[in-house]
């Protein structure tokens, strides 16, 4: 059955759609209303709807902007029928430009005017679907959650050296152009929340964020990362200012996105910023101080900056982690289930034997979740499943009000991230190994070495190594130079290259060097093997 979504500020006009026609003669179903694009982009997450009747024009998030932020994400689902009272042909005009299948006029629907539409929309999705059926699926997901995972890194300082965190970079296209960073942790608060209900409170924060994500970018770059179910950290980018306008300009775009979200939806917000720094390798030290001055927010108090704390307070609700986290994270790179469990257990025997707050066991698990999320392949699938009998899975830890539930809380992730490690431990190494050979392949023409492709792959050299060498034929150097003399012999074969234009472009220190390893691998010599394929033709 196709799934449609109906997205209009009007209650009105979405009973209206809903009840013109019988959806299910049309082998049709409706998944769902929205009443801005925010809370319908949420619900196409959640969803996955094939079509969406969308108003052009809405609070917070209009039609034009969701179906454009669908566009920028590469979605080719769900295809867009767009309504207005706007008859305006640039509006039309740029709905089109976002592949809408059709433009229809509020006061002009009809019945009949409707099912036509959508007969449009549902030969545009069987194009999709047959398109989708015959190709591989783009990873884009895949991109926007290593873009995450990067950022992750950087909250939590996981970065071995600048020498890693310059590949990583490079390698997802991340800019860093900037004079200065900051972050903020914001925490959302509503009176609208009810302890019977979580997935209606689920549903309030996840449109609330919504909203401070697509917002708070209007005002300053930055990116966000939604941490829990009432909680994100917001990456300023800030670029050709003094500090004191910094200020200026984050306390200007917080409380642009503070108004919005209480009219819209009775929430309030507070934000912790932590210290202005001039280093991306630094925004993990704003990330310890925003989240050091969190509990001082109040509702006299929404906004806080670090630097206009007083000098003698002290703060007590933030867990250490770095005793822990080089261990941490070389267990999850390493699949060393032992290892992990060992850390684990520690940590567990550390706060049962103290008297430890409340916030500072939250922020522990809280610490050791996101960990869990960024370093692990899959870590978001990993920890899913681990909750999966939580109605809320593993953001039932926000729902927690003792240590002790914490502390369980933790078990239950331990146990179950040290059975997935050991099963997944051969199967993980071989993808490491396929990984790497698949990065190689696809970038032959450049200068690689052990040192620069384990920093890629946020793993040390060593143990790309020794995994090369247990789980592929030949060794981690030796594959490298088959892969570039198999290009270089059709180079050769097919170019009216130089010898030392081959080696240049392959990334060779030099023509000498290069020849040598020609010779080593194909028996013959460059020159020799030009000539030898000259005689043939």
């Amino acid at each position: 059955m196709i799934k449609v979504l109906i997205a209009d500020d009007e209650p009105l006009v979405q009973a209206g759609i809903k009840s013109m026609i019988n959806w299910s003669d049309l082998d049709m179903s409706i998944v769902g209303t929205a009443s801005n694009g925010a809370i319908a982009y949420n619900m196409i997450q959640e969803f996955n709807p094939d079509i969406i009747i969308s108003d052009i024009k809405m609070p917070v998030m209009s039609g034009l902007e969701l179906a454009k932020k669908c566009r920028d994400e590469k979605r080719d689902l769900p295809i867009f029928i767009f309504l207005t009272s706007y008859e305006d042909f640039q509006f039309a005009k740029e709905a089109m430009t976002y592949r809408a299948s059709d433009y229809l006029i509020k006061l002009e629907l009809t019945p009949e005017a409707l099912i036509e539409s959508l007969n449009i929309a549902v030969t545009r999705l069987q194009e999709v679907q047959k398109k989708l059926s015959q190709s591989e699926a783009p990873a884009v997901d895949s991109l926007y959650l290593m873009k995450d995972q990067f950022y992750t890194r950087l909250l939590l300082n996981l970065f071995e050296s600048n020498v890693q965190f310059e590949a990583q970079r490079n390698n997802l296209g991340i800019d860093f152009d900037y004079d200065a960073f900051a972050v903020g942790y914001l925490t959302i608060n509503s009176d609208r929340l009810d302890s019977s209900d979580s997935a209606k409170n689920l549903n309030l924060y996840t449109s609330s964020m919504q909203v401070v994500t697509e917002l708070i970018s209007k005002y300053v770059s930055c990116h966000v990362i939604a941490k829990d179910i009432n909680c994100l950290n917001i990456i300023f980018f800030l670029k050709d200012k003094d500090p004191e306008e910094y200020k200026s300009i984050i306390e200007n775009a917080l409380n642009h996105v503070s108004v919005m979200l209480y009219n819209y939806y009775n929430v309030n917000i507070t934000v912790a910023i932590g210290s202005i720094v001039a280093s991306p390798l630094q925004i993990s030290s704003s990330y310890q101080d925003a989240k050091q001055i969190s509990s001082q927010l109040d509702k006299e108090h929404k906004i806080l900056f670090f630097d206009e704390m007083p000098d003698n307070k002290t703060f007590t609700n933030v867990f250490n982690l770095s005793l822990f986290k080089e261990d941490i994270r070389k267990a999850y790179i390493e699949y060393d289930r032992d290892a992990l469990e060992d850390i684990f257990n520690s940590i567990i025997e550390l706060f049962e034997g103290q008297t430890p707050h409340y916030i500072q066991a939250l922020d522990a698990a809280s610490s050791i979740l996101y960990m869990s999320l960024s370093l692990l392949n899959n870590g978001e699938q990993i920890v899913t499943s681990i909750f999966s009998d939580n109605s809320n899975g593993y953001r039932s830890l926000y729902e927690l009000t003792t240590v002790e539930q914490i502390m369980q809380w933790l078990r239950v992730l331990r146990d179950g991230l040290c059975q997935t490690l050991e099963s997944q431990n051969k199967s993980h190494k071989n993808q490491i190994v396929e990984n790497v050979k698949k990065y190689i392949k696809d970038h032959v023409h450049e200068k690689l070495s052990l040192n620069i492709v384990a920093e890629i792959f946020n793993i040390s050299p060593n143990y790309l190594s020794v995994l090369f060498s247990k789980y592929n034929d030949v060794g981690f150097t030796d594959y490298i130079n088959q892969c570039k003399i198999e290009v270089a012999e059709r180079m050769l074969t097919e170019g009216d290259y130089k010898i030392y234009e081959i080696s240049d472009k392959l990334g060779f220190e030099s023509a000498f060097y290069f020849s040598r390893v020609f010779k080593k691998i194909t028996g013959i010599s460059p020159k020799n093997y030009i000539t030898g394929n000259s005689i043939v033709k």
